[in-house]
């Protein structure tokens, strides 16, 4: 991490939950405060951050992108091309190193909306970020330099885990996994929940049990060496019991149901980037 004297000001353009976890992460890592800033025209928005980071905030974005070394775009997609229009002459100005979380906005786009020729890094978090446990893919344009990629991959390693994709297109899948990713799980651990409710288990073991599991298997997975499939493996001991339910799922086709989920909001992210844009 950087002295407080060489640390660039990051700024970031919204003070939702998003930005709030950045930010919060980089004070955890060291980050001096007074090298960070929001800006929101919500009232609301702004005293929230104020309150929960002891950060400046401010009421206009285009004052803070004047002074931003590093700009954070973390408003809304359907609201990006307005956000960014209306700070085009800032950003060019003070041509920052510009990192857009905004879901399924390309940079073709950004770049149509900022100025050309800007370093821009498009960022697709997912939503455990607010826990610091995110998984994040990343894709710079050809203006980002290696030091940028390196202060980019800083913000959001704050936060959990990030990887860097060479294609573009890439983002969309990043977007299927990770992204979307979270309710695949939470929609396990909540089938999960249902079965043992349904064959005994009052509601609350139900769930302790079930949201338990799926921690201590993702613990085991992410601080082992082994793939999962033989973590699997290793826990279907021929004959009994998890075998049996194991052929259960691979019977009613759960890799196809993955494989078919998965390709389903690839298609729909491609769907939103052309709808965020189209005409704006």
């Amino acid at each position: 991490m950087k002295t407080s004297q060489s640390q660039p000001l990051v700024g970031f353009i919204g003070a939702g939950n998003m930005a709030r976890a950045l930010a919060g992460g980089l004070i955890q890592n060291g980050w001096q405060k007074s090298r960070l800033a929001l800006a929101d025209p919500d009232p609301n928005q702004c005293l929230g951050a104020q309150q929960a980071l002891g950060v400046p905030v401010h009421a206009d974005n285009a004052t803070l992108a004047a002074t931003a070394d590093i700009l954070v775009l973390a408003v809304k997609p359907q609201a990006l091309a307005e956000v960014a229009r209306s700070i085009r002459a800032a950003v060019q100005s003070k041509r920052p190193l510009v990192i857009s979380v905004a879901a399924g906005v390309r940079l073709v786009d950004l770049a149509r909306w900022l100025g050309s020729e800007l370093p821009i890094v498009r960022v697709m978090p997912n939503t455990a970020a607010l826990v610091g446990s995110g998984a994040s893919g990343m894709y710079a344009n050809s203006f980002v330099t290696s030091e940028q990629r390196n202060e980019a991959e800083s913000i959001l390693r704050a936060v959990g885990v990030a990887i860097w994709v060479e294609d573009e297109s890439l983002m969309d899948v990043v977007t299927a996994v990770s992204g979307s990713g979270p309710a695949y799980f939470f929609l396990a651990m909540e089938a999960l929940e249902e079965a043992a409710i349904e064959s005994g288990l009052p509601a609350p073991q139900a769930r302790l049990l079930a949201l338990e599991t799926a921690y201590g298997a993702a613990k085991m997975a992410l601080e082992g060496h082994e793939e999962p499939a033989l973590l699997r493996q290793r826990v279907t001991s021929p004959g009994g019991t998890t075998e049996q339910a194991v052929r259960v799922l691979e019977e009613r086709g759960i890799r196809t149901m993955f494989r078919d989920a998965v390709r389903a909001a690839i298609q729909r992210a491609d769907e939103l980037a052309k709808l965020f844009g189209k005409d704006a």
